[in-house]
């Protein structure tokens, strides 16, 4: 039987004493982009780090291809090919280019998917070859994501997680870092992207997911989402 590549399953999560994650489950098909959209504060950034391990959940399970990696360390989850790209971005930006991503490679865990390498992102991010020697420090917002995004590719990942790419980012970058993500998917990763802007989220998802305060609201697809101004404005405040 065919297993998904992520699976959230009754998650409870806290900050402290706030209870941010409230029986939260949902799941991503091997192969396909689960969006997963909500307000600012809805938990879309915490279901993340649950997934990752930068935040164990105090009750609920998480496993990756049939495995369970509940409060594993996020160099346990990554070894079983988890990546992801955070929000901000977060890049080495004492590192140049260059290293900002051989720090970060890794073979793959299974063989199934592309090997990414050097040169396989320099291709996919021609910019970034050109930036190669140059420090992480000096690249524009746009040049940052692709870093971010090539950095995580890097290690090979099965399953891709993508915090708001699309943040702080003029329009024409937003277009060429979505353009990536579809190439991306193409290549048979298994993709969740977090996004407050669900028009970009219903072009290229194959699921969607809406968080509304901790919890599961909706579980949709693009096509039947779109058609419902009212569930969007409940949960988005949109259209």
């Amino acid at each position: 039987m065919a297993t998904s590549a992520l699976r959230l399953e009754h998650i409870q999560a806290y900050y402290g004493d706030s209870h941010v994650l409230q029986d939260v489950s949902f799941e991503l098909g091997e192969a396909r982009m689960l969006g997963l959209l909500g307000r600012n504060g809805a938990g879309k950034s915490t279901c993340m780090n649950v997934a990752v391990g930068l935040l164990p959940p105090r009750q609920g399970r998480v496993s990756v291809f049939g495995e369970n990696v509940t409060g594993k360390s996020p160099e346990n989850v990554a070894a079983w090919g988890v990546a992801l790209v955070p929000q901000g971005r977060r890049i080495f930006k004492s590192l140049t280019v260059k290293e900002n991503l051989e720090v970060a490679a890794k073979p793959p865990v299974d063989g199934k998917h592309a090997l990414w390498s050097l040169e396989t992102v320099f291709a996919m991010f021609p910019r970034l070859k050109e930036r190669a020697s140059q420090m992480a420090a000096h690249l524009s917002g746009g040049e940052q994501q692709m870093l971010a995004i090539g950095r995580a590719l890097m290690g090979n990942p099965r399953v891709l997680l993508m915090d708001e790419p699309s943040e702080g980012l003029a329009p024409q970058i937003v277009h060429e870092v979505m353009e990536t993500i579809r190439k991306l998917k193409s290549s048979g990763l298994s993709i969740v992207l977090v996004e407050q802007n669900p028009n970009l989220v219903f072009d290229v998802a194959d699921d969607i997911i809406i968080l509304n305060t901790g919890r599961v609201a909706v579980v949709s697809d693009p096509p039947a989402l779109k058609k419902n101004d009212a569930l969007l404005r409940q949960h988005l405040g949109v259209f």
